[in-house]
């Protein structure tokens, strides 16, 4: 699949391992989590970058002590409409400091772009045939976002705290139990 990173199609240096296939004794791979455990002695001694491929039904915690060691991690969208890689992002790079490479992987559409980057993925494979005219233009696409934490731009926090409130009309009041000034 094509691979995404900064804006522009890019080689992708890594090779996916099968849990049944030989570790090469040197180059970029991507192991399971569960083989990356069991075989962890012999993955970091070798020449080359590893990365681990994290199942969207994993807790990011269980990789948590060996987040140094690992240049890449893969999260997976099983379909477009899965988005527990998001929630795992989120957690790699805010709560547990991940600063390697986010690979999003799976059924990956431009219209996700400006989300997948808003938690922090840097790397995507996208379906052949994606434009990348189409998915940079995507990925700039989201100016608002409501998640505390966002370090987006200012700009959009500003426009936030500038803007009034909403008022209520009189008849949301009356739902909500409260009453409108006259």
């Amino acid at each position: 699949m094509p691979l995404i990173k900064d804006g522009q199609f890019v080689a992708d240096s890594w090779t996916v391992l099968e849990d049944e296939a030989e570790i090469p004794p040197n180059g970029d791979v991507i192991v399971s989590l569960e083989r990356y455990i069991s075989e962890v002695d012999v993955l970091v001694r070798r020449v080359g970058r590893v990365g681990v491929a994290l199942e969207n039904t994993a807790d990011p915690e269980e990789i948590a002590p060996h987040l140094s060691d690992i240049d890449l991690i893969s999260l997976t969208f099983p379909a477009f409409t899965d988005g527990r890689a998001y929630s795992q992002a989120r957690q790699l790079r805010h709560h547990l400091g991940y600063g390697g490479e986010l690979r999003a992987t799976g059924s990956v559409l431009a219209d996700q772009a400006g989300f997948l980057t808003q938690v922090g993925f840097d790397t995507f494979e996208v379906p052949s045939g994606q434009s990348i005219d189409v998915w940079n233009t995507a990925s700039g696409s989201v100016t608002l976002a409501y998640q505390r934490g966002y370090e987006g731009s200012r700009k959009t926090r500003d426009k936030l705290q500038t803007s009034p409130a909403p008022q209520l009309t009189p008849d949301c009041a009356a739902v909500a139990g409260q009453t409108v000034p006259a």
